[in-house]
C-alpha cells in the first residue's frame, strides 16, 4: 500500500512530536518535508537522523508539491487560519494544531474553505486521545453511571509560562483551558449553554501586568441539564495536575493523575506516594500518538476524523464567553 506523504509546517516542539510519532509509530505515512521559517542547520541535521529527506523555510514547497498528501499545521498560531486555507485550496488533508485562529469569524471562514475543498480535517485537541479520559467517556457511554448529572475537571500546570508568552498566547482560556473546554465537551457529550468565571492573579504578578490571570474557578450549564466545573491554576507545587470526574445517577467514575510508578511507602513517617508526573509530554505522549494514528486511519479509510472542525470552533466560543463573564462578573449564555 502506498504510503501517506505528510508535510509539516513548524518544527519547533510539537512539529518534532508529531514527526517522531509519525517516523517510529505509523508506518503507512511518511514525513517527507519539515518547513520552518526559522530553518537552519541543527534543525535540518534532526530531520535527516529521522529520515526526512527534504527541509524548508517556504510552506508553498509543500502546498505546491503533488507527492504530498497530509499537512500538519504546527506554527504560530498566527499563522493557523492562512496556513489551512491553503492547504484545504491545494488539496491537502490537513492536521492543525489548536487555535485555528482568536478569531470567531475567521475559523468560520476557514473552515468553509475547509468544507468546500472536501479534505479531512482534524484540530489537534489530544486529550481526546489520552487513555485516562478515553476511559472516563468509554464508561459514561456504557451506561455504568446513568444519566450524566455533573462534570468536574481540575487542570493546573507545574508552573507559569513565561509573561512574554502570556501576551501573545491569547491569555489562559485560549492558551490553557481551551484544552478544559474541549474535555468538558467530550466527556459530558452535550455543549455548554451558560458560563460563570471567578477568576485571580495568586501565581505571578507579572501574568496580571499583561492583562491575564493565572487561577480561576468556572462553572458551566450544559444543553443536556448537566452542569459542570473546571479549576485551573498556572502553578501547582506538586506537578501536573490533571483529573476529571463524571458524576451520574447511578454511580460515578473519576481519572486520577499518571504517576512514574504506582508504589506506596507506609512507614512510621507516614504514607507517601508519587507525585504526578511534572512535563505535559512526559503526561500526553501517548495521546499525541494516537491522534496522529487516528488522523492517518481516518485519511486511509475516507471515515471522519474524530475531532473535526465543529470542535475547533466550539472551545473558542467557549472562551471568548468565558472572558465576557470574567470581565463582567455575570454568567453568560453561548450563542453558537
Amino acid at each position: 500500500m502506498k504510503k501517506i506523504k505528510v508535510g509539516i509546517i513548524g518544527a519547533g516542539r510539537i512539529g518534532k512530536v508529531h514527526a517522531e510519532s509519525i517516523t517510529f509509530n505509523i508506518p503507512g505515512a511518511e514525513v517527507k518535508i519539515m518547513v520552518d521559517k526559522f530553518m537552519n542547520e541543527e534543525i535540518e541535521q534532526w530531520a535527516a537522523a529521522r529520515g526526512i529527506s527534504k527541509t524548508s523555510d517556504n510552506p508553498a514547497d509543500i502546498f505546491s508539491d503533488s507527492e504530498i498528501d497530509a499537512v500538519l499545521i504546527c506554527s504560530s498560531t498566527d499563522t493557523h487560519a492562512q496556513f489551512t486555507r491553503e492547504a484545504a485550496e491545494a488539496g491537502k488533508h490537513i492536521f492543525c494544531e489548536k487555535p485555528v485562529d482568536t478569531d470567531i469569524n475567521r475559523i468560520r471562514e476557514t473552515l468553509k474553505i475547509v468544507e468546500k475543498s472536501g479534505v479531512k480535517f482534524q484540530i489537534g485537541f489530544n486529550r481526546r486521545f489520552d487513555h485516562n479520559f478515553r476511559a472516563l467517556k468509554d464508561t459514561a457511554l456504557a451506561g455504568k453511571i446513568g444519566e450524566t448529572h455533573m462534570i468536574k475537571i481540575t487542570s493546573r500546570d507545574p508552573e507559569p509560562p513565561n509573561p512574554a508568552y502570556v501576551k501573545s498566547s491569547g491569555g489562559m482560556f485560549l492558551d490553557m483551558t481551551i484544552h478544559d473546554f474541549d474535555m468538558a465537551r467530550f466527556l459530558s457529550g452535550s455543549e455548554v449553554e451558560e458560563i460563570y468565571v471567578q477568576g485571580a492573579v495568586l501565581v505571578d504578578p507579572e501574568i496580571g501586568k499583561q492583562g491575564d490571570i493565572d487561577t480561576a474557578i468556572i462553572t458551566m450549564k450544559f444543553a443536556n441539564g448537566a452542569i459542570g466545573t473546571i479549576d485551573n491554576s498556572r502553578k501547582a507545587a506538586y506537578g501536573y495536575d490533571q483529573r476529571a470526574e463524571i458524576f451520574g445517577s447511578k454511580g460515578s467514575v473519576e481519572s486520577k493523575n499518571d504517576t512514574l510508578s504506582t508504589i506506596v511507602l507506609s512507614n512510621e513517617e507516614g504514607v507517601i506516594a508519587e507525585k504526578p508526573l511534572y512535563f505535559f509530554l512526559q503526561r500526553y505522549m501517548e495521546s499525541f500518538v494516537q491522534e496522529m494514528k487516528e488522523f492517518f486511519e481516518a485519511i486511509e479509510k475516507d471515515t471522519p476524523v474524530p475531532c473535526g472542525g465543529i470542535d475547533a470552533l466550539r472551545p473558542v466560543q467557549i472562551a471568548e464567553a468565558a472572558l465576557k463573564s470574567l470581565k463582567s462578573g455575570q454568567p453568560v449564555k453561548i450563542q453558537y
